[in-house]
């Protein structure tokens, strides 16, 4: 699931390698393609999570939006993606943004994906080699996907069957302390929180399996029973805590639309019944 920088380095010329640059700013959403036409990967084309991995924003559904399955591989194969290619996805956001491409593509069929371990910074630090610009235009992919993404809940799912939630946010923000991007603070009831972060060092690098075991058994989350249902603002996040299940060997779910969706359907009459603070 993860490779290193010196094995991506080492991979670069295998032509069924397709490297996908991820970097995206929720401040400032043009900021990851400049960043990327300034200095990437060989060879790494780039995917938006705004305008790529993101449908358009309507009142229900979040924040970010899982895009329909058919266009979302249409993108791939523009960008020359094959039956055969093995992914390597990366961000600098210790994992935020690559690991949302990297839940679409597996959750959609595609077994071999792997994240760069560190992020961009690690291909940095490691002396390797930058390219500028657009890569070179390549043929049109023949990449298939499954018909639906697996392993989503609903809203109504969550609200008629009581599976174990996860919230991927900082503790300030599930505690309804603070929110700065939505319009009511707090969290889903029954939620436990166990923040995306802790999946990495500060050098965005992921903990052993054997560590991301533990930092969910201390958030109280047993992960050998049903699949928990993990969300965050806007099912972006989430997938972290994801791709950290996924290190131990067990299968998780998401919510897509996240805190942000939840909180859309909030009146004043149902909000105290169906927001959770605690302070």
């Amino acid at each position: 699931m993860l490779i290193s920088a010196a094995e991506l380095h080492l991979s670069l010329q295998t032509p069924s390698t397709r490297i996908i640059d991820c970097r995206f700013d929720l401040a400032n959403p043009t900021a990851g393609r400049e960043t990327y036409l300034s200095g990437h990967i060989p060879g790494a084309h780039y995917l938006d999570l705004n305008q790529d991995l993101s449908a358009p924003v309507t009142k229900h559904g979040g924040r970010h939006p899982l895009p329909g399955i058919r266009a979302f591989e249409h993108r791939l194969r523009a960008l020359g993606a094959q039956t055969d290619s093995q992914f390597v996805l990366y961000d600098s956001s210790r994992g935020a943004y690559a690991c949302r491409l990297w839940w679409m593509l597996t959750r959609a069929g595609i077994t071999n994906v792997r994240l760069l371990d560190g992020g961009f910074n690690a291909w940095r630090n490691g002396d390797f080699p930058f390219e500028q610009g657009e890569p070179p235009t390549t043929v049109t992919g023949n990449i298939r996907l499954a018909e639906c993404f697996a392993g989503i809940q609903t809203r109504e799912q969550l609200l008629n069957q009581r599976p174990c939630l996860v919230d991927s946010r900082e503790p300030s923000r599930y505690r309804g302390e603070q929110e700065p991007i939505d319009p009511v603070a707090g969290h889903i009831p029954g939620a436990r929180n166990l923040p995306w972060q802790s999946a990495t060092d500060e050098q965005g690098f992921f903990l052993a399996p054997d560590a991301q075991a533990e930092r969910w058994r201390a958030a109280g989350i047993d992960l050998s029973g049903d699949p928990a249902v993990v969300y965050c603002g806007s099912g972006v996040t989430a997938c972290v805590n994801i791709f950290s299940a996924a290190l131990t060997g067990a299968d998780t779910d998401l919510y897509p639309g996240s805190w942000s969706d939840w909180c859309s359907y909030l009146t004043p009459e149902n909000q105290s019944a169906l927001v959770a603070t605690e302070r």
